[in-house]
This record gives C-alpha cells, structure tokens and sequence, in this order.
C-alpha cells in the first residue's frame, strides 16, 4: 500500500533483485535492456491482472469443456518514445496480439515542459483497455501530457506502467487523471533540481540504448 490510492507498487522479489541490478550504474547496455524487458513482463502480469475473461466451447484430448479466455477487443499498448519501447518489448512478448501505438515527446530541459513530436495510435481505442509505457514517472508532465492524447483520442479505460516513478510524478498524474491507476516497481524518494528521479538509475533511454 502507499499514499497514493492510484498508484500499485510490485514488490515481487525477482522484480526487485532485477531493478537493483538496473540501477547499478556498471550494468551494461546489453544487460539494462534484458532486465528491462523482463522485468517488463513481470510488471505486466500486475497491470493486466483483472483484465475482463469470458468462455468459449474448446475440445481437448480427453473431451469439451468451457474453458476461458479473454473478452472484449485486444489491449492497445502506447508507447511514450523512445525509452517505452524498452518495456513495450517485453509486454507484446507476454501479449503478442496487442495493439500498438507510440507518442513521441521530449522534455524540454528548461522548463522540463513536453514537447510533441509524433503520434500514431491504434484504432477504436474507446473500445480497448490502453496500457501507457514508460520507464519513468518524473515529474508527471510528458505522462499526463499522453494521457491526454489518448483521450482526446476516445480512449475510456487507460493504465500506466512505468519501472520507476517520483512521488512528484505520482502526484500530478493523480490530480490530472485521477482513474488512470499507475503500477511501478518503486516509488522513489524524490526528483533533483533537473526533473530526474533519485536514487533513479539515470536516463532509462540513455541507458538502454547506449547513447551516452
């Protein structure tokens, strides 16, 4: 439980040993990419754990059964370029038949404001259960900024799932969109004079794609 009633914190132990080993700054490139795509699906597991469920009529080998499966069109996952597709990686390999759409936004290092740049979403989204990722949950604005987007786009039901989040980043999607629940790995203790999460683990895109 935390003091934010949106907001799910994952504490599964192999969630936890994975981050601490994504937030040591020796990891490798290669090795902060796999732990972030498996954690990931590990994250989704939490995210997509009340997702709607009906039955059909199948045969096994023995005889027919109802057996269950799952309701409704399939999810659409957004991805908040360009570090979202890290984790974006990791869930189509839990939900292969999702949907998939990307926003594009980058921080404005001033004013630490979104900047749009690209948008390509799925179709029908009002219709769709939409998962929003992003590694980190900072100070909120590029998150509620797509969060916008999406229901500007018709979107009615949408989550957010992001590897780290600030209680400052908590806050404000909270008070923009107080029901999109938002589910993390770990909530930590607060942002620096620049708009980064600490103790954090850096700029999750730098780290996963190697570009600094």
């Amino acid at each position: 439980m935390t003091d934010y009633p949106t907001l799910t914190v994952v504490t599964h132990p192999l969630i936890q040993h994975k981050l601490t080993l994504m937030r040591d700054k020796t990891a490798s490139t290669s090795d902060f990419r796999k732990l972030l795509r498996e954690i990931s699906q590990l994250l989704a597991y939490e995210i997509t754990r009340d997702l709607e469920m009906t039955t059909k009529l199948i045969e096994t080998p023995m005889t027919e059964m109802e057996a269950p499966v799952l309701k409704g069109k399939k999810l659409a996952l957004v991805s908040i370029l360009r570090a979202g597709n890290g984790l974006l990686d990791g869930v189509l390999e839990l939900v292969p038949s999702a949907r998939v759409g990307y926003v594009g936004l980058y921080r404005d290092e001033v004013t630490l404001k979104p900047v749009q740049y690209y948008c390509k979403l799925p179709d029908t989204l009002h219709d769709r259960l939409v998962i929003v990722l992003d590694p980190m949950l900072a100070t909120g604005n590029s998150s509620v900024a797509a969060v916008d987007l999406l229901k500007a786009a018709g979107a009615k039901r949408i989550r957010f799932l992001c590897l780290l989040a600030a209680p400052e980043g908590v806050a404000r999607m909270a008070e923009a969109h107080p029901d999109v629940p938002v589910v993390t790995a770990s909530l930590d203790d607060r942002l620096n004079d620049k708009g980064y999460i600490l103790p954090g683990l850096g700029d999750a895109g730098d780290r996963m794609f190697g570009t600094k």
